[in-house]
């Protein structure tokens, strides 16, 4: 964050950087994250021959760069584009977007209390960073409220704001699965079971960081869907939550059976 800007890159980082002057043995580039600046050679633009540096790198871009080697006392930084893959290139811009946008929720919950944007920092910031991760404690905040900020030594007005902040602009897209249960239970309380089954299996929700939510298709049938951040997590949940409520109907002495839906 803002602090970081004192600190020096370590050899083997990606950093994102904007080319200011190009040159022909290479380009000196801005390191966006710190207060410095580097040089990517010529010979570390790409694998193949350059015929023209301009046809890979111009003023203003930005690019994902890994730092080479850094001598603190000289004031030198050497950087490489040809050692970055496309995976790494993907990952540092998904993290440097987070860490922008991050920066930009902090500022909406220091105007949000009214309090001096480093107090903000060294009540909230610091904390969630080494707990969690800036922006991840903002995406945490929509799913267990500001008690996972309290847990953490925030301040419970600072924590409540940053709770507000992040339902206000955050959104955490979400893939949905479902199924459908099928039961049945003779019993003359078999209602009751088949209820505390979908009763049971609601209650573990907040611990999978899930939703789930069961709908009357027309009885014996139900339907259950699942919404979480990715297909494998919600995958696995639904089978979990439609085997464990098919269990509980049959143990009780009922019926029951399971079945996905595309």
């Amino acid at each position: 964050m803002a602090a970081k800007n004192q600190e020096w890159p370590e050899a083997g980082d990606l950093v994102i950087a904007t080319i200011e002057t190009v040159t022909d043995y290479g380009a000196y580039a801005k390191l966006d994250e710190y207060d410095k600046k580097g040089l990517l050679h010529v010979s570390e633009i790409s694998s193949s021959w350059i015929r023209n540096i301009r046809d890979f790198v111009r003023e203003g871009q930005k690019l994902v760069l890994k730092v080479l080697r850094v001598d603190t006392e000289k004031g030198h930084i050497d950087l490489s584009l040809r050692r970055v893959t496309k995976r790494e290139r993907i990952e540092k811009i998904m993290s440097w977007k987070k860490e922008r946008k991050a920066e930009a929720l902090i500022r909406s919950v220091a105007e949000k209390t009214g309090l001096p944007l480093e107090e903000v920092y060294e009540k909230a910031v610091a904390p969630m960073e080494k707990e969690m991760g800036l922006y991840e404690g903002f995406e945490r905040v929509l799913k267990e409220d500001a008690e996972a900020l309290t847990k953490i030594g925030v301040p419970k007005e600072l924590a409540d704001a940053i709770a507000e902040v992040a339902k206000e602009r955050i959104h955490v897209p979400m893939v949905k699965v479902k199924g459908t249960i099928e039961l049945r239970c003779m019993k003359p309380t078999g209602v009751k079971i088949i209820k505390e089954a979908f009763l049971g299996a609601k209650k573990a929700e907040k611990s999978r960081d899930v939703k789930i939510r069961f709908y009357v298709i027309a009885a014996p049938k139900y339907r259950v869907e699942v919404l979480a951040e990715n297909y494998k997590h919600a995958e696995d949940v639904l089978q979990e939550v439609a085997q464990g409520v098919v269990s509980n109907v049959v143990k009780a002495g009922g019926q029951g059976t399971f079945r996905r839906e595309k």
